[in-house]
Parts: structure tokens; C-alpha cells; sequence
């Protein structure tokens, strides 16, 4: 794992994501799919919703990313850092094969997984957490560490 140093103050944001994608996310998958463009770059935080989309778990993609993985709810699994969000642009150009067609794609990289999920409430769109809960993320991912200022 790299070693990141991470700005104070206004610098993370928790994104809410139903499983099974966000575990997908935790192993590997980089594209995030919403319905609208995020102008948000940064951290986040990667909060599992409270429901499981059942239908998912049938897809050969989604089987076998999360195969033998945990699919907590209601509570932050990750961090990753947000670097793009754009519109679909046909397969030609976005090569993921986890961006939907008609979706804005947020891109996700430098994915740091928690070992134990820290329970949270989650909100739509994008979401600012307490400076409690980025702290017990935090614990848990000694090799992030804010700037000191």
C-alpha cells in the first residue's frame, strides 16, 4: 500500500453506494455509475447502503468480484480518491466493463479497503461526514494521514 498524506479541512466526502457494487469497488471494480455529474474531486469515504440489490448478485461480473467477500450494509467499507466523473461515450472510449450506457461515470482509484466496516448513515447525492467518523476510518488506515498545517 502507497503512503498518501491527505489535506486538512474540507477535503473528504462520503458516497453512498448499494452492495453489492460497493463491495465490486473493493475489488477493483473503478467505475461508479450515477444518473448525474458530480463536480466533487477528492476523497470519499465508501459508505455501503442499507439495501442489497438482489438482482446484481447474478450477474457473472458481479459473482465473481465478490466471491468469498463480506457485503456489510449500513456502514463505511473504503476510501478511494474521485478523480473524474464524465458521460457515457460508448464503449470505444470508456473500456470499463462496469460503465453503463446513459450514466455519468465517477472514476475511482487508490481504493484503500478497511478491515472492519465503521457503521454510518449514508445520504444521497454526496455527503460531508463528522470529523468521528473520518477519525475511525482513519484508525483504521494508518498509512493515510492528513497534512499538518
Amino acid at each position: 500500500m502507497s503512503t498518501a498524506i491527505l489535506p486538512e479541512g474540507d477535503w473528504i466526502r462520503g458516497i453512498t453506494i448499494r452492495q453489492p457494487w460497493a463491495t465490486c469497488i473493493l475489488a477493483g471494480k473503478t467505475t461508479e455509475n450515477r444518473p448525474r455529474p458530480w463536480s466533487w474531486r477528492g476523497w470519499v469515504l465508501l459508505h455501503a447502503g442499507q439495501k442489497l440489490e438482489r438482482t446484481a448478485l447474478r450477474d457473472p461480473l458481479v459473482a465473481t468480484a465478490i466471491r468469498g467477500r463480506e457485503l456489510p450494509l449500513g456502514a463505511v467499507i473504503g476510501v478511494a480518491r474521485l478523480t473524474d466523473c464524465h458521460p457515457d461515450q460508448g464503449p470505444e472510449r470508456c473500456t470499463s466493463p462496469w460503465a453503463q450506457r446513459k450514466a455519468h461515470h465517477l472514476v475511482l482509484t487508490d481504493v484503500h479497503e478497511l478491515a472492519l466496516p465503521v457503521p454510518a448513515k449514508g445520504a444521497l447525492p454526496a455527503w460531508k461526514p463528522n470529523r468521528e467518523l473520518v477519525d475511525q476510518v482513519l484508525a483504521q488506515l494508518p498509512h493515510l494521514r492528513p497534512e499538518a498545517t
